[in-house]
């Protein structure tokens, strides 16, 4: 009798753990991934970014350039597709990159519901290959954003745009990397992907599986004189994106700070010859003689090992820093010279955007 209660006991235990486990399953996938899946009407279900895709797609713009003959100016130039835009925000901004429009005469947006716009720039930062363009109309569709959760490796991505001015084309890949800097500017962070970027994908949306923009295509990996087609393409996080187009809508453009220095990562053989006892900072390999570093009395050599306070950790936190920082503000800086520590306080300067 009692192994009989026993069994019955299990018996009715494990029932409830597969009921708890299926209503747990049914939740999941129709509260938080249901638009992952489409019903085919056979009581079936198959996979699907579709609704994803309809999220974002319509707020993602061709561009194209009327290229005007300077020859016979009067004369109606042609279209020419540059890339893709992706409006932000009801106003109309629209954020691109800056190698889309940089050498564009005239900027014309076409949606997809088939209205055209003529867009003005409102500003470009060439360290981040951003541009921010506005355009005037109403009802203007604005994509989803995702400015909180960062984007992790593995993670299933959905890239939109106009590749080689074919229409709005979405190609599909994963997060294969994240936090690709120094591949233009060192003021990058790319998410890398291998979903397809081609040619006229620049400036589109990459969005995730809920149809959420997590970044700005940009380029795709090439060797020598080839094409992309490698499987490595690149994106701007949009979080880096937002917070670039913010500044370029309130100033035009982007203000860094400047130190006038070239440094590297401090090395243990080096840390022996400068006699420092750790191994951490950045060593100074040059400094500019008109710069704010020079007016310090800062020399190759000096090991930067404080930034206003902070520890510097490596050379990319460290110009990180300085960029953020407002020209004109004091930083003090700790500095390990031939083995001592000094203090020095430094006038940060501007650095110049140079638009090539």
């Amino acid at each position: 009798m009692k192994s009989a209660l026993l069994y019955l006991g299990k018996a009715v235990l494990f029932g409830l753990v597969m009921a708890a486990v299926f209503l747990l399953a049914q939740n999941y996938l129709g509260n938080d991934h249901g638009n992952l899946f489409r019903d085919r009407g056979n009581g079936g279900s198959e996979l699907s970014f579709a609704k994803a895709v309809r999220r974002a797609a319509p707020a993602v713009a061709n561009i194209y350039n009327i290229s005007i003959d300077q020859r016979q100016p009067l004369n109606s130039g042609a279209l020419q597709g540059l890339g893709s835009g992706v409006i932000i925000s009801k106003e109309g901004y629209i954020l691109t990159n800056y190698h889309v429009i940089k050498k564009a005469d005239e900027i014309v947006i076409a949606l997809q519901d088939g209205r055209r716009f003529s867009a003005e720039v409102v500003g470009s930062d060439p360290e981040t290959d951003l541009s921010v363009l506005k355009i005037e109309g109403d009802k203007l569709p604005v994509v989803p954003l995702n400015l909180t959760t960062p984007p992790q490796v593995g993670d299933v991505v959905l890239a939109i745009g106009n590749p080689y001015n074919l229409g709005q084309t979405i190609t599909q890949g994963i997060i294969s990397a994240t936090g690709r800097n120094g591949l233009s500017s060192g003021y990058q962070d790319f998410l890398q992907t291998d979903a397809a970027i081609n040619a006229g994908n620049s400036g589109g949306a990459l969005i995730d599986t809920n149809g959420d923009v997590i970044g700005i295509n940009t380029a795709a990996y090439q060797i020598g004189g080839e094409g992309g087609g490698h499987g490595i393409s690149f994106a701007i996080p949009i979080r880096l994106a937002y917070s670039i187009m913010g500044k370029l809508i309130e100033h035009g453009r982007v203000i860094r700070g400047a130190l006038g220095i070239s440094g590297e990562a401090l090395t243990p053989f080096m840390a022996q010859v400068l006699k420092m006892q750790e191994v951490r900072g950045v060593l100074v390999t040059g400094v500019d003689r008109n710069g704010p570093a020079a007016n310090a009395q800062m020399l190759p050599r000096d090991v930067i090992i404080e930034y206003g306070g902070e520890s510097v950790v490596s050379a990319e936190m460290l110009m990180d820093r300085i960029a953020e920082t407002k020209p004109g503000t004091e930083v003090k800086m700790t500095i390990i010279r031939q083995g001592k520590a000094y203090t020095l306080p430094v006038i940060i300067g501007e650095k110049a955007t140079e638009y090539n």
